[in-house]
């Protein structure tokens, strides 16, 4: 037999959420404390630049809630939510974390991952729009995003490893010993820090994120609409809270790394992964979000010729990004 709940022991779940709510944000960024701090030795100790342990570790590492998200959606068939949960942390990724780490610090951005990185961003986003508009390419009468699609995702994302343990070999040659001033931890203290760090990312995004549904229950809020905005958000905040942490130490290859990285780990291989496990069936309505993945990966690019100094991402167009980010949450809502 099932006993409901009374109103003081509903009462009672909610008082908790709303602690967990507020020591997960305390978790989320002593997290990206421990794993910026992290990783910044570990590349000092394999002689590689922070960009490529940006690129790599922290990218997937941060990646872990949207493939958590994603895999999860693909075994219950709620394929909109695998879809544009990537679709939706990615734009997140761009405009509004890049935005928010720019504002703490303006962004030096590598000449190689303005030219190399960042149009893989691009690329993915265009890989993906692709192989999923079946309906409008190919005319066929549903578009899907199939096992072979998926390994084709697959098999981009290998060429993008290959390219980055490259990229690693070629520093490890230019780079004798770790730089003068940085910090030095041990082996088993700096995995130590980058296994917690990563830990309290996961514990503090999920006790953020169930919290904030809880809040927008009360509030009335749609279940779509808290998917299109709290899960898309909720599965970055690992993201956010490493980027942030990062530019306010001024390690700008990882803040950056991390974002980059992200993006071309969620199209490439979450959705490659999710897609082999269940074919996605594609909503044409969702190439609006596809677009505006494309449109801020060309953003992205285009703002590094802007301003007094190529290659920076500055204070101003980091708000500039947020705004754009607000506008485009704004006209989803209205959307519905």
């Amino acid at each position: 037999m099932i006993i409901p709940l009374t109103n003081s022991q509903c009462h009672r779940g909610l008082v908790l959420t709303y602690i967990l709510f507020a020591i997960g944000f305390v978790f989320l960024v002593k997290g990206a404390d421990w794993l910026v701090d992290g990783a910044s030795v570990l590349a000092g100790r394999l002689r590689v630049s922070g960009l490529v342990i940006g690129l790599t570790i922290v990218a997937f590492g941060t990646s872990a809630p949207e493939l958590g998200v994603n895999l999860y959606a693909s075994f219950q068939g709620t394929t909109d939510i695998a879809i544009n949960n990537i679709l939706g942390s990615n734009i997140f990724n761009i405009l509004f974390i890049l935005g928010v780490s720019a504002i703490i610090y303006p962004l030096l951005v590598r000449g190689d991952t303005v030219w190399q990185q960042i149009p893989m961003t691009f690329f993915a986003a265009v890989v993906l729009g692709i192989l999923a508009n079946d309906a409008l390419i190919d005319r066929a009468g549903a578009s899907v995003l199939s096992r072979i699609d998926g390994i084709i995702l697959l098999v981009f994302f290998m060429i993008f490893i290959y390219y980055v343990l490259g990229r690693a070999r070629r520093e490890r040659k230019d780079v004798k010993e770790p730089p003068t001033g940085a910090k030095q931890y041990g082996l088993i203290k700096t995995i130590l820090y980058i296994v917690l760090g990563l830990a309290g990312l996961t514990l503090g995004s999920k006790w953020l994120v169930d919290g904030a549904v809880k809040l927008a229950e009360a509030l009335g809020a749609s279940q779509s609409l808290i998917g299109l905005t709290i899960v898309a958000v909720g599965t970055s905040l690992p993201e956010l809270a490493t980027s942030a942490v990062a530019a306010y130490k001024k390690n700008t290859d990882i803040a950056v790394g991390n974002i980059v990285g992200s993006n071309i780990f969620n199209i490439f291989f979450i959705l490659g992964i999710s897609s082999v496990v269940t074919p996605l069936p594609f909503n044409t309505a969702s190439n609006i979000n596809t677009g505006a993945t494309i449109v801020a990966s060309v953003l992205l690019f285009i703002v590094m010729f802007t301003g007094a100094k190529r290659h920076l991402l500055e204070r101003w167009e980091g708000i500039i990004f947020i705004a754009l980010y607000a506008g485009f949450i704004a006209y989803s809502i209205l959307q519905g």
